[in-house]
């Protein structure tokens, strides 16, 4: 890791432990450099202005209100961006796949031009095989997610069983080449998982739902 990159790094180490203070031992460890490295990092940033207190052998804190400059990636976090929006171009919907490339592209208006140009040519791709099963109600079911409205679908299951159904729509998670659909179903009153290739039909309701105790998205995960 370049030293520029762990600065940073060292920086968010601070903020997200705060009110708590961080020892250079445990920056040493995350970062993989010695404590004496850590302590000429931490010399080199108080020298630069940033508001950190403390000494070695105690820990460091970040006084509240210090941002570093805007749109500060290291090299990784700019794959993981570029990355992202590639695998949305290739298994979400197309406003989906344009909003990330809107959202890409005033990041890189803004980069440095080295880190611009990492960000548009990093060597990380999303193929869009054939059997991949985009979801052609992506976009509804996504705002109806954020909404909290409930869906009226047709279910065909992979035995051939059509139901008909209200469910709350909870997330949306792709598996490879299928996405899932994770709702509570008023039907069997229970959580349930549904192909979106498997959906017939669906319709979006006028009717809302409120956060109910058993019922939602971190409930099902507990019950996983």
């Amino acid at each position: 890791m370049r030293r520029a990159e762990r600065l940073i790094r060292i920086v968010q180490a601070l903020r997200e432990a705060a009110p708590g203070a961080v020892t250079a031992h445990d920056m040493g460890k995350r970062f993989e450099v010695s404590e004496r490295t850590i302590y000429r990092d931490i010399a080199h940033l108080i020298g630069s202005g940033a508001p950190i207190d403390g000494e070695a052998g105690v820990g460091y804190v970040l006084r509240p209100g210090f941002d570093l400059p805007p749109l500060t990636f290291s090299y990784e976090q700019l794959d993981a961006l570029a990355l992202g929006a590639r695998l949305v171009k290739a298994t979400g919907d197309k406003d989906l796949a344009m909003a990330a490339a809107e959202a890409l592209g005033k990041i890189e208006h803004a980069l440095p031009d080295t880190h611009r140009q990492r960000l548009r040519s990093t060597p990380l791709f999303a193929a869009f095989l054939d059997e991949t099963v985009r979801p052609e109600a992506f976009g509804p079911v996504r705002n109806a997610i954020a909404n909290k409205r409930k869906l009226r679908v047709v279910y065909n299951s992979l035995q051939d069983e059509k139901t008909k159904r209200v469910i709350r729509p909870l997330a949306l998670t792709c598996f490879g080449r299928v996405w899932l659909l994770s709702a509570w179903c008023e039907l069997r009153n229970d959580f349930r998982h549904f192909r979106t290739d498997r959906i017939e039909r669906l319709t979006v309701l006028a009717e809302s739902y409120e956060d109910e105790p058993g019922k939602r998205y971190e409930d099902m995960r507990r019950a996983a």
